[in-house]
């Protein structure tokens, strides 16, 4: 008897607060809550379908459990606004799990960080210096010399197989991960013959074990009391730090050792940082930290955004045909394209916009965590709640999108909408002040893949397949990979003189 009260004790304990709570506090509607999990058997794989679902039924802001922690869903412009501008301020911490912690190394870096000094001082950073136009211009020929390794490399495969289709992804995500460290450590991770080297591998493996640290231990982080039943495997992530710091103070070393040698610095954002160190008071912890938030940013949202536009293209091929024109139009086949023909090439922007819209790589906007009792649409948002964005479904509502649900560039001939966190219809790079402050790298990238692999390609569907089967369903996951890779057959477009690739170091 005395140990079954023992374990009723906290469901009591729970019960008795969750109706407080209640009595309190006007929350938004929602499911109904199961004592002690909320709604996380619930909650579908796929959350913000889940939750755009649930919005037909409870209405534009939703309650959601999971375990003891509220978290409330807004799926409408009006609401969006509210958050991310009008209680911006109230709204702008995060809420970081253990596991979070331990790999922003509490809130150390940028995207884990609460709103405040620390979090202004490193957003500065970024937006002034490491994302500044004249940065990213200097690095531009590493962007467009990683796209040409690329495009090169589906030219020889075409060419060795002609009529069979290719992986889009596969080119997609080597271009990214090439891109994305020679942008922040100035370095191929290649070896002679052009593979991945051993530095390389231990890259990709502590960013894939990052990943796996960062999802586990679901119910623990939600059900508080529960935590000393799943307790953190301390060793795990130990050893994950120290091949952290391992790898970042080898390269570290390396780029001391080269600004010794050449007696100045280079452009790349490591080098950048150890600039900054003294002028921004930047610790060890903040420099690292923010690098791996860069690397967290830039290897998968890029290839994820150029998959979906180009699985659009391809279902879409009026649309696909439309851009060739005004690529060949504007740039013509004597060269290839470069990011400086952007600015003359409206329907391809439209193109990426549109794709962004039904397509963000992040659909359901990362949590931000009321730091005071605040009011959203008329319910109580308690402090420590967290708000989330359905990016998704804001994109895709019909009352403000007419037809949504079709993929057609020319809604943006027809109105300009902003994509950086101006109008509130379409954030795929947030807004307010966690937008992203790499937005115009991410914008201008997408942008020259895309245009890339248009104007030295027509893409069709692999033989025996109807572009309308494509497959668009997403997988679970907080960013959007296709469920099923996009298949398609490359023709090339251009003179073959034109798909050779002339490196470039920097």
């Amino acid at each position: 008897m005395a140990v079954l009260l023992l374990f009723s004790l906290p469901l009591i304990a729970v019960l008795l607060y969750n109706l407080s709570f209640r009595l309190r506090y006007r929350i938004p509607p929602g499911p109904r809550p199961w004592p002690v999990v909320g709604n996380l058997y619930d909650v579908k794989p796929v959350r913000f379908r889940c939750y755009a679902e649930w919005a037909r039924s409870y209405g534009p802001i939703l309650s959601v459990w999971f375990g003891s922690t509220l978290n409330v869903i807004v799926s409408n412009t009006e609401l969006a606004k509210e958050v991310l501008k009008e209680k911006d301020g109230q709204l702008a911490d995060r809420h970081r799990s253990r596991s979070a912690v331990k790999l922003s190394r509490d809130g150390q870096d940028l995207i884990w960080a609460d709103y405040g000094p620390h979090y202004v001082k490193v957003r500065k950073v970024c937006t002034v210096v490491l994302f500044s136009p004249k940065r990213l211009e200097s690095l531009r020929p590493i962007r467009e010399d990683e796209i040409a390794v690329m495009l090169e490399s589906i030219f020889q495969d075409s060419a060795a197989a002609s009529g069979k289709p290719v992986v889009i992804k596969k080119y997609l995500a080597s271009m990214a991960f090439h891109n994305i460290t020679r942008l922040v450590f100035g370095k191929r991770f290649v070896d002679a013959q052009g593979a991945v080297d051993k530095q390389g591998q231990e890259f990709k493996a502590i960013a894939i074990n990052g990943l796996k640290l960062g999802a586990s231990l679901a119910m623990a982080e939600h059900i508080p009391w529960l935590r000393w039943m799943f307790p953190l495997d301390e060793d795990a992530f130990t050893q994950h730090g120290v091949r952290m710091e391992r790898l970042t103070r080898d390269i570290m070393h390396e780029h001391t050792l080269a600004r010794h040698k050449t007696g100045g610095a280079k452009n790349h954002f490591f080098d950048a940082l150890l600039t900054l160190k003294d002028e921004y008071d930047l610790s060890e912890d903040t420099i690292i930290a923010l690098l791996w938030d860069m690397i967290a940013a830039g290897m998968d949202t890029p290839a994820i955004s150029v998959e979906w536009a180009m699985a659009e293209l391809v279902r879409n091929p009026r649309v696909q045909k439309k851009a060739q024109e005004e690529l060949d139009r504007v740039i013509g086949h004597d060269r290839v394209m470069t990011e400086l023909d952007i600015p003359n090439l409206p329907y391809l922007q439209c193109v990426v916009k549109e794709s962004l819209r039904l397509h963000p790589p992040t659909p359901l906007m990362l949590p931000h965590r009321a730091n005071s009792d605040v009011k959203i649409g008329g319910y109580d948002i308690p402090k420590g709640s967290n708000v989330h964005v359905n990016v998704w479904a804001v994109a895709r509502d019909p009352v403000v999108w007419k037809d949504p649900l079709e993929f057609r560039p020319e809604r943006f001939v027809e109105e300009d909408v902003d994509i950086k966190g101006h109008d509130f219809r379409l954030l795929p790079f947030g807004a307010g002040r966690r937008v992203c402050p790499g937005a115009q790298l991410g914008l201008d990238l997408s942008t020259s893949m895309i245009g890339h692999l248009l104007h030295q390609f027509e893409w069709s569907p692999p033989s025996g397949v109807r572009a309308e089967e494509i497959d668009l369903r997403e997988n679970p996951g907080t960013v959007t990979y296709m469920k099923t890779p996009v298949e398609a057959v490359p023709k090339p477009r251009l003179p073959a003189h034109l798909y050779k690739r002339v490196p470039v170091d920097i």
